[in-house]
């Protein structure tokens, strides 16, 4: 083998998945200006993701949290069911607490914002890359104060999400076909659990923490 092939051989082959144009671009204009990193290809949502990373089979995989189709969760969570020693890292502008446990459960190795810069996100992909865990303060303290919440049940997350939507009790008892004494019941679990006042509260802090997406 050559030189070339074989410093070719040895560069970091990253995956790329960003639904943002603008975004993407950037990423891989920066690094493909590192000389030990090469981006192999990209994809602009979750679903393509995943089947450019069965072809490819890059060295890290660089997910956006959110995507269409399948978001960077969930093509993460296929991602390692194809191969279990898959290294992603998380790239996103959502910082919630939920999101972030949600990514580590999915089996990313690392997590970094946005707004992170080259100088932060480039040592990011050097450490996941090389099998190390990656996980910023910031982020590890969002994770140490999702320890003092408790989890919502399905069926809480349902009845939150037609709060959202803006439905009173007795329209989200039609939807689920529940009483709307069974949903006054889960309303109030889901006020103790966030730790919130009122149901506008609770839907304000379900979206900060990435429990929902709105």
């Amino acid at each position: 083998m050559n030189k070339s092939n074989t410093k070719k051989a040895s560069l970091i082959k990253i995956l790329v998945a960003d639904d943002h144009y603008i975004v993407r671009m950037g990423l891989i204009a920066m690094v493909n200006l590192e000389p030990d990193m090469e981006v192999v290809a990209e994809a602009t949502d979750g679903n393509q993701a995943t089947v450019l990373f069965k072809k490819w089979n890059p060295d890290l995989t660089l997910l956006d949290v959110r995507m269409p189709i399948k978001n960077g969760i969930q093509a993460a969570i296929e991602i390692r069911r194809h191969n279990n020693a898959a290294r992603i890292l998380m790239l996103t502008g959502h910082d919630g607490d939920e999101d972030i446990h949600k990514a580590m459960e999915a089996g990313a190795s690392g997590y970094v914002l946005k707004d992170s810069t080259d100088e932060k996100l480039l040592p990011a992909i050097r450490a996941v890359a090389a099998g190390q865990r990656w996980i910023p303060e910031d982020v590890a303290k969002r994770l140490e104060a999702r320890r003092l919440f408790e989890d919502l049940t399905p069926r809480e997350l349902l009845i939150l999400n037609e709060i959202v939507k803006g439905l009173a009790n007795k329209q989200i008892g039609d939807v689920l076909k529940i009483s709307e004494n069974t949903v006054k019941w889960h309303l109030k679990n889901i006020l103790g659990k966030l730790a919130v006042a009122d149901r506008a509260e609770a839907v304000a802090v379900a979206i900060q923490r990435g429990i929902i997406h709105f």
